[in-house]
């Protein structure tokens, strides 16, 4: 309940206070190619549950369609603001609208594609028993995933063999010991890894 109740306030508040700075990088996205401004891809969710998430478009229109789902800081796919807009990870602050509708939390495993929850095993399956979150303590080990894909002549390989194991590792660590305190420590150390930057 209280992870709910901080979720809810939370995310109103910080939607209120970053809006002038979503309405910035939204006309530069428009300004640059003209696409729409969000991806809403869709991700598999609590129990299972599909939903589609908000996140600033930081590549090529129907990038979907020119490669898969893991991408490198090289991709040819991403687009000049959106090169920025990763750095910083910009382009995850609109989930905090699927925060305040309560399809994601604040912190919890990252939502995943249908693609790699139907290689889950059983023991993974308990990933989906918890909401899923903008960040965790897999974002935390690695939270430039794009940068260990760069120089790879297949990403999707390199992030099969090389990230995804720790990530589901950390992933069902989550699952067994999370709590309210233990979200709070993640956020903290998620705010102090953005500002190093």
């Amino acid at each position: 309940m209280a992870k709910r109740l901080f979720d809810i306030v939370f995310s109103a508040i910080g939607l209120i206070l970053i809006s002038p700075i979503l309405l910035i990088i939204s006309v530069l996205i428009k300004t640059e190619d003209r696409g729409l401004v969000f991806y809403r891809g869709i991700r598999v969710g609590k129990s299972g549950k599909l939903f589609k998430i908000y996140k600033f478009r930081t590549m090529v229109v129907n990038a979907e369609n020119l490669g898969g789902p893991s991408t490198s800081n090289e991709d040819t796919r991403i687009t000049r603001i959106g090169k920025y807009i990763r750095k910083y990870k910009l382009d995850e602050l609109p989930q905090l609208i699927n925060v305040l509708k309560g399809e994601m939390s604040f912190v919890g495993p990252r939502p995943e594609v249908q693609m790699y929850v139907d290689m889950f095993t059983n023991e993974e399956n308990a990933i989906l028993t918890v909401c899923p979150g903008i960040t965790d303590w897999a974002s935390l080990w690695n939270s430039d995933e794009g940068t260990l894909l760069a120089g790879s002549s297949n990403p999707e390989e390199t992030y099969m063999e090389k990230i995804r194991p720790e990530k589901i590792r950390l992933q069902l660590k989550y699952v067994r010991e999370h709590s309210f305190l233990i979200d709070l420590k993640i956020i903290f150390q998620t705010l102090r890894t953005i500002v190093s930057r």
